[in-house]
């Protein structure tokens, strides 16, 4: 990958944190921009339109969480990958993390090394296009959004448009947990009401019909399509 084909936002109360990221990010070759706070995260976001973004959980004004909360309300920003930055590494709680839509967290003191290898890994999960992706392609497994159609090792499979929304839904962000509120809201709509079962019995069909083991259970919490 080229990092200079990126652009990345960084988001911290802590001046210090910002100029230390930035000067080790940019030497990397990526591009960076900061915000000293959530609101102007927010503003800065919509105005670039950052491949990923990292957010201090602990901010005056807007929280991380309540940041990431408001990212993920925006369309235009539904492709930017979020890193949450944190101290409390004894109580922080991973799944509030994930609720609140990100992507993955770090934990304070931040080691640059560290972060630049995560970025990189995450970034390289997802192809970024100003459409949507028509077609997703991991190893010998293709989700082709024109046809509508699974093709797992050569053999071409349809499914009913819920399972191919949800199998692509999962895909797009391979090992990213997918809560069941965030299942619920992107594939049936927020004021759609089902079972609670729902997301289960269209998960276990696509198992039964796709043949693959890629996608995970994670107990409590939701699913994701592992690699």
């Amino acid at each position: 990958m080229n990092p200079s084909n990126y652009k990345i936002l960084l988001v911290d109360d802590e001046d210090d944190v910002l100029e230390f990221l930035s000067y080790n990010l940019r030497k990397e070759g990526f591009k960076v921009s900061t915000a000293s706070n959530g609101t102007d995260g927010v503003v800065k976001a919509v105005e670039e339109l950052p491949h990923l973004i990292t957010l201090d959980v602990m901010m005056p004004e807007m929280d991380g969480m309540a940041t990431c909360g408001k990212i993920r309300e925006i369309s235009a920003l539904k492709n930017s990958l979020i890193i949450f930055l944190t101290a409390r590494a004894e109580d922080y709680s991973q799944i509030a993390g994930f609720d609140a839509g990100a992507d993955d967290y770090v934990t304070k003191p931040i080691k640059p090394k560290l972060l630049i290898s995560r970025i990189k890994a995450l970034l390289r999960r997802v192809q970024y296009n100003e459409q949507e992706a028509t077609r997703l392609a991991i190893k010998d497994f293709i989700i082709d959004s024109d046809r509508f159609l699974v093709i797992n090792n050569g053999v071409e499979i349809v499914l009913p448009k819920k399972e191919f929304e949800l199998l692509r839904l999962f895909a797009s962000r391979p090992n990213k947990v997918f809560t069941r509120e965030e299942i619920f809201a992107k594939i049936w709509g927020a004021d759609v009401i089902v079972g609670d079962r729902t997301i289960d019995v269209h998960v276990r069909k696509i198992r039964e019909k796709i043949g693959i083991k890629n996608i995970r259970t994670v107990k409590g919490v939701g699913y994701k399509f592992e690699v």
